[in-house]
């Protein structure tokens, strides 16, 4: 399998707003006030219950349930947790409880909602790295080895992108592809093959969210050690230029400075890092340009050739004018802000940052394709 068709930055939790408790109906009578006190002390118990039981193996700083919405057998609530020593706000998930005899009989995930950690079947089993915490029903001996491969990544990441940013991996790692859907919120076919993700979970406040890699195991079990390496790697590097990606980055330019990143240390020629171009050059297909953000949806044809002529467009800057230069274009970019189109601004920085234009820079681009990934004589 390629690597390439296995990667995905799942960014759609950024649209999740956090609903305070003062948005529900406020109760106009007595009895009102009542009912709404029961419920708060129904989920309160809940929540110790979770904590003292299920959950008793998570270090949790925070674990609240907020009523939004309710009916006679069930209630619509916002979930807040945080991981101690991880998480700087709580993710947010809104939650169906369903209620029987003044006590929760039931939860699950709302519909459209990603599930918790904890949803999968199967005991959730932590395991602390020196820089992550590695967390799902899997396997204890796969739990492990994925921390030590994401324990390698922090330092891979820090050494590119500096150390202002968390320095630390929240990565969960479920039983089967089925629960990796679950964990996101998607259909399952939607995401076979995808061997890991960067999941922005909803936060509070909602522009700081809490970071998720997920790994799906069955994906990720085909790839060479490697392979694996590059994957959480480039997950990583997703998780540190969270705070410089915006939307109107480019995905060619935000894949590609992940799969950079998650390359730079592993000796990977451009034809091993890119076989799937090298096949097209071969065949005398070129680009006429950089790949477009629907270039990488989750199964679109020649996805994973859209990954290696990002991968093949970050190497061009770093190459021709150093690490920190690529590192410089892609916060400029994060910076320049939406007023102005997307090219007019990618163009205006590729001029400041690199003397030339986005013309220049696709020309020279194309050229590196063609030089780099033509057939050896």
């Amino acid at each position: 399998m390629s690597r390439r068709t296995v990667l995905v930055l799942v960014a759609g939790a950024l649209t999740q707003l956090s609903l305070p408790l003062a948005q529900a109906p406020a109760p106009a009578a007595e009895g009102g006030r009542a009912a709404a006190d029961r419920l708060a002390a129904v989920l309160a118990a809940h929540a110790r219950e979770l904590r003292a039981g299920p959950l008793a193996a998570l270090d949790l700083a925070e674990l609240e349930y907020r009523p939004l919405d309710r009916d006679a057998r069930s209630v619509t609530a916002e979930l807040r947790y945080r991981l101690l020593g991880y998480d700087d706000f709580p993710a947010v998930l809104k939650r169906r409880i369903e209620l029987a005899g003044g006590a929760v009989a039931g939860e699950s995930a709302a519909p459209g909602s990603a599930a918790a950690p904890w949803d999968p079947p199967g005991p959730v089993r932590p395991v602390h790295g020196a820089h992550c915490l590695v967390l799902g029903p899997a396997a204890p001996e796969e739990l492990a080895a994925l921390a030590a491969v994401a324990d390698r990544a922090v330092p891979a990441v820090s050494a590119v992108w500096g150390t202002g940013w968390a320095g630390r991996l929240v990565v969960q790692l479920p039983a089967t592809e089925a629960q990796f859907a679950q964990l996101l919120g998607e259909d399952p076919a939607a995401y076979q093959g995808i061997a890991a993700v960067t999941s922005a979970a909803a936060g509070a406040p909602v522009d700081t969210p809490a970071d998720r890699v997920m790994v799906n195991p069955e994906a990720y079990r085909q790839l060479s050690e490697v392979g694996r390496q590059v994957v959480v790697t480039h997950e990583c590097t997703h998780v540190a230029t969270r705070a410089d990606t915006h939307p109107w980055t480019p995905l060619w330019l935000s894949e590609g400075v992940a799969d950079w990143t998650g390359y730079l240390a592993t000796g990977r020629t451009a034809r091993q890092i890119a076989p799937e171009l090298t096949e097209d050059v071969a065949a005398g297909r070129l680009p006429a340009a950089l790949p477009a953000d629907a270039d990488f949806a989750a199964g679109s044809a020649g996805i994973a050739q859209a990954y290696e002529l990002a991968w093949l467009a970050c190497d061009l800057i770093a190459r021709q004018h150093g690490q920190q230069a690529l590192v410089d274009v892609y916060r400029a970019v994060g910076a320049a802000g939406s007023g102005a189109g997307r090219e007019q601004q990618l163009d205006q920085v590729l001029r400041h940052r690199l003397g030339y234009g986005l013309a220049e820079f696709t020309a020279a681009w194309i050229a590196e394709v063609r030089s780099r990934l033509a057939p050896e004589a």
